[in-house]
């Protein structure tokens, strides 16, 4: 029997798996956690509540990583096409989480060149690649204006963000300043105070967001001297692209007697002139996972709905391909889990430890053809791991490979303990729900009681991953 390093008195015995020193977390707070040797012979694990449903937030994505390598090829790229009909033209979008107003300049470009200086049509913005809701049930509504929040469009441009600022001013006031560039609106009624004033009325700074790309910011900013950088979600992708394309035929002289619309126009006497390519497959895995990118990750879940369908894809088709595809390649069931999205930011999604644990060893067993585990961050080294508290200092810090995961209340991790080599030796999930410590102003600055007992817990996983036996 190896050494009981988890949390020094824990054995791997299903007898003591219930007594988790989680003494730091509140005690409303629920947890399931699973630690587990990688072998043949599937043994030493310990598991507790692993079967209990918890939101998986952002180690979703492992799941979808998952789905999308078992299903695509790896030189699968999303394609954005400019095809001619007649006198009017069309850019074929394909929810390309990638594709900027630079590629979208370049397109117009092409246009105008093969236009050769001719009076057009229309432009057709073609947006049937995916159908049904931009943003998933279960995305919170206040939430909806911020950019990790941005709407999983067909037509999709800058990550369907928009960058802006905000100064505080005089005599309370504020003001905002967004980039000519961007067609968006924004309006302040926010007031500038002090922290004081801030803290004794729970006045906070708040945004409102409308269908047409206007926004609001209200509430209440503490003064500072340097302006506090905003990112907005674009609410209304469709409008936002017809507006750009409209300066961008502007400013290169393109004469059109039509309209920019929206729609899927008739494509039977239409001709492919330009496609542009993102990058091919493992390299937006590998952006989605480090920088756990909600807008790559719902992407590629409404393509593969359309992959595996043969129809539009949406967030319907979508989850429910991921759960086909990963029960037809790897025999793991997810029939009963409540999958709403692939980024994990619904609320709604609902998911054991248990499974994310089995998804976890087959990416572990078949990972010489799957390559996926290098493109999980690293802990105190790269993307979501590289600051995290608990994370940043020896003998942690670059002895896990895992996926980060955090919603209102819910602390996940799931991923390997790697040995001396660098080498997944041991799994470990970490669902960490109900997580509401109390907080008090005027008390001194802590340690979090997430971070204490994450710490605790990886230190122990690292320990036991370079305590493995050698096979």
């Amino acid at each position: 029997m190896h050494k009981c390093w988890l949390f020094i008195t824990l054995c791997f015995s299903s007898v003591v798996a219930a007594n988790y020193n989680t003494s730091a977390l509140p005690k409303e707070s629920r947890h399931s956690l699973v630690v587990k040797q990688l072998s043949e012979s599937n043994e030493n694990s310990i598991e507790s509540n692993s079967e209990h449903f918890f939101p998986p937030a952002s180690t979703l994505k492992i799941i979808t990583a998952l789905a999308a390598t078992l299903e695509l090829d790896n030189d699968h790229k999303f394609e954005t096409k400019l095809l001619n009909s007649g006198n009017d033209w069309i850019i074929q979008f394909s929810g390309d989480p990638t594709f900027t107003s630079q590629d979208l300049d370049n397109i117009v470009k092409t246009l105008r060149e093969n236009s050769k200086g001719q009076t057009i049509g229309n432009i057709w913005l073609d947006n049937s690649a995916f159908t049904g809701y931009d943003r998933a049930v279960g995305w919170p509504w206040d939430i909806l204006g911020v950019c990790y929040s941005a709407p999983a469009s067909a037509i999709s441009i800058d990550g369907n963000c928009v960058q802006a600022s905000i100064y505080t001013q005089a005599q309370g006031k504020t003001r905002v300043y967004v980039p000519e560039h961007f067609p968006i609106h924004v309006s302040t009624k926010a007031r500038a105070v002090t922290k004081e004033h801030q803290e004794s009325t729970l006045c906070t700074l708040e945004l409102l967001s409308q269908p047409d790309n206007f926004y609001q910011l209200q509430g209440c900013l503490v003064e500072r001297e340097k302006p506090l950088p905003l990112k907005f979600a674009i609410q209304n992708p469709e409008l936002y692209t017809t507006r750009v394309t409209y300066n961008l035929l502007n400013q290169h002289g393109v004469t059109i007697n039509g309209n920019v619309r929206v729609g899927t126009p008739n494509l039977d006497n239409s001709a492919t002139v330009y496609t542009h390519y993102s990058a091919p497959l493992p390299e937006l895995l590998e952006e989605m996972l480090k920088k756990s990118d909600n807008l790559i990750a719902d992407s590629i879940t409404k393509t593969l709905g359309a992959h595996f369908y043969l129809q539009a894809g949406s967030f319907g088709n979508g989850t429910e391909a991921i759960k086909q595809i990963i029960f037809s390649r790897t025999g793991i069931d997810l029939e009963y889990a409540q999958l709403a999205d692939g980024s994990g930011l619904s609320r709604n999604n609902l998911l054991t430890s248990q499974s994310m644990a089995s998804i976890l060893e087959y990416i572990w067993q078949h990972d010489k053809k799957l390559g996926l585990i290098d493109l999980f961050p690293r802990a105190g080294e790269s993307g979501t791991l590289k600051y995290r508290r608990s994370m940043r200092k020896e003998p942690i810090k670059g002895q896990i490979a895992a996926k980060s995961g955090s919603v209102y209340g819910s602390y996940n991790m799931a991923g390997y303990g790697l040995n001396e080599k660098g080498e997944p030796t041991s799994l470990f999930v970490q669902f960490v729900a109900d997580y509401h410590p109390r907080k008090k102003s005027d008390s001194p600055a802590v340690i979090a009681p997430i971070t204490q007992f994450e710490t605790q817990f990886y230190q122990d996983v690292v320990r036991y991953s370079q305590e493995i036996p050698k096979k």
